[in-house]
């Protein structure tokens, strides 16, 4: 590692999505960059132990799963042969070569890389120990703030043998396929890996407190996604809690509480807690400078993401929710085009969310759900699959595409999306309420054949009452 300079025009602590994007755009930009990050190479959570890991492992599963289904289709494989080593060989193959790639690109950007943590020892210096325990001290114009976050672990779980606990990052190292597996949560981090560990062999039960998977989510979208999990997974017990934990030999004995729960004390040989994430702001040396923490331990900041100490910047999961990579990676371009003189402001219309499960759902803009609480007017416009040709000719049907809509301006409020490659769908929809297009721009715009985006378009027909592939009554 080369001698950390003793002062630098931004520092950027924390290298995931946020951070590194923040610092190839602000040396792009032509500002001197520090970047520090515990890791070798920039990645951070997502790359590392998150977003990427997790995916590869779902493409596996998916895998494993259409050799199942292929049946239907006339073909028939032998039950395969699962190898843990090499699967997780390719997992970790997948991650070298993104993190590498980035250390490639960090390298030509001539931005200075310490491995190594950092604090603030005022409002212009941080002291950073590097990988082999030095310590130095770095002063700056600027820094951002870009720590990310780590997974909640409640206290009755943090009490009991790491053994038989898993959060969401130790599951993904997948150092065993446990035969029983319990997951505390029924959120999209649980619902993903529950489809990992279900297909590889495990038999997944989860464990929610809501009366629905995926709250926050309309119930039609859920719906098609829960039908289709209570055939992969062993149990889905909803309106449930978790009420005691006793650790054994043999795994862990959960005592349930929920007035559908037909067995009370169940015994798991793991169980895996997916209760939700929390910022990484302590032990930032954040008394050191003006910057604020609000209750639930994020920083305050404004539209420039700027946080109350006017040269430091906070972005990511630490400045807020949503905790998403693509949030954060628009954070970063906010917060250094701010540093750089620009008049920006963090002000999307909407930030699309996508659960990779089997099948996806993916969303962005308003729900039903916010609608119908708001008392706002809207119609609600669904293409269902079943009439899809590129989703019959894939085998799946289980899923639709729904348009909320303005009736008055016929502008699109928000998309709903459940079903195959959801997440490849989404971004259409983003770029329509983004840009302001009505239903009538959407439907006469001419999308390929036979292919799943053509749901977009029918949806919007269906709006308008006209759609090929659906009969719609005439309206008196």
């Amino acid at each position: 590692m080369s001698t950390p300079p003793k002062k630098t025009q931004l520092a950027i602590i924390g290298a995931g999505p946020a951070g590194y994007p923040a610092a190839f755009l602000a040396s792009d930009l032509g500002l001197e960059v520090t970047l520090i990050d515990m890791q070798p190479n920039p990645g951070g959570v997502c790359l590392y132990q998150g977003c990427i890991p997790s995916k590869a492992l779902l493409h596996v599963a998916r895998i494993l799963s259409e050799a199942k289904e292929a049946k239907n289709f006339g073909l028939e494989f032998s039950q395969p042969t699962i190898n843990i080593e090499a699967v997780r060989a390719w997992k970790q193959s997948v991650v070298a070569k993104l993190t590498s790639g980035l250390g490639q690109l960090c390298k030509q950007r001539k931005i200075k890389f310490i491995q190594g943590t950092a604090s603030f020892f005022k409002f212009n210096t941080l002291h950073i120990k590097n990988n082999s325990g030095e310590s130095s001290e770095l002063e700056f114009e600027n820094a951002i703030i870009a720590t990310g976050s780590h997974p909640i672990i409640p206290p009755d779980f943090k009490n009991l043998g790491l053994s038989h606990i898993l959060d969401s990052t130790a599951a993904l190292e997948l150092n065993s396929i446990p035969k029983s597996l319990l997951i505390v949560g029924g959120g999209y981090i649980g619902l993903e890996l529950g489809t990992i560990y279900a297909t590889l062999g495990s038999q997944v039960s989860v464990a929610e407190m809501m009366p629905n998977i995926l709250p926050g989510i309309d119930r039609d979208l859920t719906t098609i996604l829960l039908k289709r999990l209570q055939n992969t997974f062993h149990s889905i017990m909803l309106n449930t809690k978790v009420a005691g934990l006793k650790e054994t030999k043999d795994g862990i004995h959960v005592t349930f509480e929920g007035a559908d729960i037909q067995r009370n004390e169940q015994l798991f040989e793991k169980v895996l807690v997916a209760v939700g994430r929390k910022p990484n702001s302590d032990g930032l040396g954040l008394e050191k400078t003006k910057v604020e923490i609000n209750p639930k331990g994020f920083l305050r900041t404004n539209l420039q993401c700027q946080t109350t100490q006017p040269n430091i910047y906070a972005i990511g999961d630490v400045a807020g929710e949503p905790m998403l990579a693509h949030k954060a990676t628009h954070d970063a371009r906010v917060a250094v085009e701010s540093i750089t003189g620009q008049k920006v402001s963090f002000t999307p219309k909407i930030i699309p969310g996508v659960v990779f499960t089997d099948p996806e759902i993916a969303t962005c803009g308003l729900t039903e759900h916010q609608i119908q609480k708001e008392g706002l007017q809207a119609k609600t416009a669904k293409f269902p699959w079943a009439a899809s040709g590129r989703a019959t000719t894939l085998g799946r049907n289980d899923g639709f595409t729904k348009i909320i809509i303005d009736p008055a301006t016929q502008k699109v409020l928000g998309v709903g999306i459940v079903g195959a490659n959801a997440g490849e769908l989404i971004s259409e929809a983003v770029l329509a309420i983004e840009m302001g297009a009505t239903a009538s721009d959407i439907a006469s715009s001419i999308h390929p054949h036979p292919v799943l985006s053509e749901t977009l378009k029918e949806a919007a027909e269906v709006f308008l009452g006209q759609c090929t592939h659906l009969f719609i009554p005439k309206r008196p």
